[in-house]
């Protein structure tokens, strides 16, 4: 069975940052494709980045130079570091996996998402 759970989600001061962890179970992080998501309240979701499994990463330019994302084999996690925070980026984040080499949407599965707050 395919779980993803994210953690690391708060609240953080604008200028800030935020790591964030999709922890995976059930399949290998490093054979398939993962994306993080965003959405903000009352806002429609946001593909904020992507890593396939040869490592290949993008982001979406509303994050570009500010989000980093990892992925760590050993661990069969994947980290979304969030430097120089916005109050845009409030919003509840999601990992979600695809079982391909490329992140296609809609991805087969998804986690549960970890909330993260943006203060001024």
């Amino acid at each position: 069975q395919v779980q993803l759970v994210e953690s690391g989600g708060g609240l953080v001061q604008a200028g800030g940052s935020l790591r964030l962890a999709c922890t995976v179970s059930g399949v290998l992080v490093r054979f398939n494709a993962i994306g993080w998501y965003r959405q903000a309240p009352g806002k429609q979701r946001e593909l904020v980045g992507t890593i396939d499994a040869g490592g290949i990463i993008d982001y979406a330019d509303s994050v570009k130079g500010r989000f980093t994302i990892s992925r760590d084999n050993a661990a069969n996690t994947v980290s979304l570091q969030m430097d120089s925070l916005k109050l845009e980026d409030t919003a509840v984040y999601y990992c979600a996996l695809d079982r391909a080499y490329t992140f296609t949407e809609p991805p087969n599965y998804w986690g549960r998402g970890t909330r993260v707050t943006v203060s001024s």
